[in-house]
């Protein structure tokens, strides 16, 4: 297979439906499809088998968490390339993983694009503020996290397991060590790849996590540099709140 899709799910029934329905139309076929399931009590396992995916393969036992599911499909993946898609995010269009194919043949170590963020409804919200730069190795998560970790397409052979240390941004983390063992990375494009949930787990701990990335980055950049990013991160996010009262 080129791609192993991989969603993590755990009682995700709510906002699962269009996830399936996004891999299910995708134009290109040479994927398996991994459901990582932390032993669901509501309707998740069912709409998994009722989306008919012919190459869905499911995994129900419990876990100690998203990380620790997502270290078991990298185990259990064979896939070229790995794709990470959240329970409530899908792919852009039913061409998306048809693009990310062409930019395979080049046999780059990563694949990213761009992300879209969707509301509850699957209404357009707007362009992830953070935007994927056309030209990305490990030095640009300096910056933050511009990249976003399901429009972050990886070369199995290069990924690791997630750190379990960190409860809500070990993919952070995680995309800089994969990008530390990257020759090569292909952007997709301007066009967004990736439609994200907003109310997703780190939407919903948004502090802890932006505790747990500046820990990752003074590991990786620096204490005194990454301190001085986040005045300026400060100073960015003062003018945004100004411009829109």
């Amino acid at each position: 297979m080129l791609f192993s899709i991989i969603t993590v799910t755990y009682n995700a029934a709510a906002v699962l439906p269009p996830t399936l329905e996004s891999v299910k139309e995708q134009t290109c076929r040479d994927f398996e499809y991994l459901v990582i399931d932390g032993a669901s009590t509501d309707s998740t396992l069912q709409l998994v088998d009722n989306a008919g995916i012919a190459t869905t393969t499911v995994w129900s036992e419990p876990d100690k968490g998203l990380y620790d599911a997502m270290n078991k499909a990298i185990d259990r993946a064979q896939g070229k390339y790995l794709i990470f898609l959240n329970a409530g995010d899908a792919f852009a269009s039913a061409e998306t993983l048809a693009h990310i194919a062409l930019k395979a043949q080049d046999d780059p170590d990563v694949i990213y694009g761009q992300t879209q963020l969707v509301d509850a409804s699957r209404q357009v919200v707007g362009m992830r503020h953070l935007t994927a730069p056309e030209v990305l190795d490990w030095k640009s998560f300096s910056d933050g996290m511009l990249v976003c970790h399901q429009a972050f397409v990886a070369k199995r052979e290069i990924c690791p397991h997630y750190d379990l240390s960190f409860r809500y941004s070990a993919d952070y983390d995680w995309c800089i060590r994969v990008l530390r063992k990257s020759h090569r990375c292909a952007y997709v494009g301007p066009n967004p790849i990736i439609s994200f949930l907003t109310d997703g787990l780190t939407s919903k701990y948004h502090n802890t996590s932006l505790k747990e990335r500046y820990r990752i980055m003074c590991h990786y950049y620096g204490t005194l540099p990454t301190t001085l990013r986040h005045v300026r991160f400060a100073c960015r996010h003062l003018m945004r709140k100004l411009k829109s009262h």
